[in-house]
């Protein structure tokens, strides 16, 4: 590509959010869409943790993500997708009352769950994913409108069940719910996986999409054993193409769930202004290569300007094994594991845009970073860390990635 024309990547950071708790960027503009990075609930001034319970710290994490907005010329109804980390699952209606007196004309898409452990021991942790209407460099600014839309053939919430920006679908989390009753399907693990797929399925028909268009799935996991059931449920919906994937152990789901499904989806036809005759036929591009460690999914799916990296363990790609030594060594293989998958694509590390890491000890943060900032030459991703309390193949680390795509992905031919 000419590179008087190459998208150009923006990182941006504003005095009026907290940035010294990490090595991140606050947020990541890449073509139409702003990756805001996890935000804790600190008090930008001081620089430490607001005092208070879930309700004054779910508060803060949200006045840090409108003041990131904000510095950037946005609102918070240009969110399309919002997802909160607690620490207690019980949390959830605090965390709701004060929710939507950010949001006053609409909800944006929106996946909760509880893990084991957040940074500075907080109660609740908040990221957000934004419209981006004008581009980046050297795209035209368009006004591009934002289409959220619910159908009754799958539960409904405190949320937009999708979300539609450019070319890009934003489905709110599923949970195992019968849509017709509103409670919680009877039955285990696989029960609950097809429930959780069939609300997705739904929303997707319900908007003309079909699930060949899901680009990639995070899966959080109640019990880690339940990997395997879950991923033979998994494959009853994808056949043939095996979106990228990451699968996330969890302390608590809403409703006591034991699975919750969360998926990005392509939306080729756009939104209006653009026409769907001129990007209908835009094409997922799916790739593995062997210098990653072989997985029953694909390693990265392009589609559009992004590319969606299913979370790598720190595995020697010749084994299969998780390496020898400690958290510094497995962060590195894990970002190895990245780096390899983008160069088999043609990129570099500096094209991430975003990165969520899941530790086995919160505590392992500071040597992370030390491994982490080795990785990137010029602008950092925006981040997102949380602690769990199980990795599969009980590893310490696991790192996943959303990764710019200048190149966009072809049409049919």
């Amino acid at each position: 590509m000419n590179m008087s024309t190459k998208i150009i990547k923006i990182t941006r950071n504003t005095e009026n959010a907290p940035n010294n708790s990490g090595p991140y960027s606050q947020t990541v503009a890449f073509s139409h869409y702003n990756n805001i990075s996890a935000q804790l609930p600190i008090d930008p001034k001081s620089g430490k943790m607001v005092s208070g319970g879930v309700k004054e710290q779910t508060t803060q994490c949200l006045a840090n993500i409108k003041a990131i907005v904000e510095s950037i010329g946005h609102v918070m109804d240009d969110v399309v997708k919002i997802t909160i980390f607690l620490k207690n699952i019980s949390d959830i209606d605090v965390v709701n009352e004060v929710y939507t007196t950010f949001f006053q004309n609409y909800l944006p898409t929106r996946t909760t769950v509880a893990v084991a452990a957040l940074p500075l021991d907080a109660l609740v942790q908040i990221e957000a994913v934004i419209s981006n209407g004008e581009g980046t460099t050297p795209q035209e600014p368009c006004a591009l409108i934002k289409v959220a839309r619910n159908t009754e053939n799958a539960p409904k919430g405190l949320y937009s069940q999708t979300v539609a920006f450019s070319h890009y679908n934003n489905i709110s989390a599923q949970l195992p719910i019968d849509p017709k009753s509103g409670k919680m399907i009877d039955g285990g693990v696989k029960e609950q996986a097809e429930q959780c797929l069939n609300n997705i399925k739904a929303i997707l028909e319900s908007i003309g999409h079909v699930m060949d268009d899901v680009v990639k799935t995070t899966i959080f996991i109640k019990n880690i054993a339940d990997i395997e059931a879950v991923n033979e449920v998994c494959t009853k919906f994808f056949p043939d193409y095996v979106p990228a994937r990451t699968i996330v152990n969890v302390s608590a789901l809403p409703m006591d769930a034991l699975v919750q499904i969360d998926t990005v989806v392509s939306h080729g036809d756009g939104t209006p202004p653009q026409l769907p005759e001129d990007t209908r036929l835009l094409i997922i591009e799916a790739n593995n290569t062997e210098n990653a460690p072989k997985a029953p999914y694909a390693h990265t799916v392009a589609f559009s300007h992004y590319n969606h990296i299913s979370g790598q363990l720190p595995l020697d790609p010749k084994t299969c094994e998780v390496v020898a030594g400690g958290v510094k060594e497995q962060a590195g293989q894990c970002l190895n594991n990245i780096k390899a998958i983008l160069e088999s694509i043609d990129h570099v590390m500096d094209d991430v845009v975003k990165i969520n890491i899941q530790l086995k000890n919160i505590a392992d943060i500071d040597a992370v970073n030390e491994v982490y900032t080795t990785f990137f030459k010029s602008d950092l991703p925006a981040r997102t860390i949380v602690g769990v309390s199980a990795i599969p193949m009980n590893a310490l680390v696991q790192i996943d990635a959303v990764v710019s795509n200048c190149e966009s992905t072809p049409p049919k031919a």
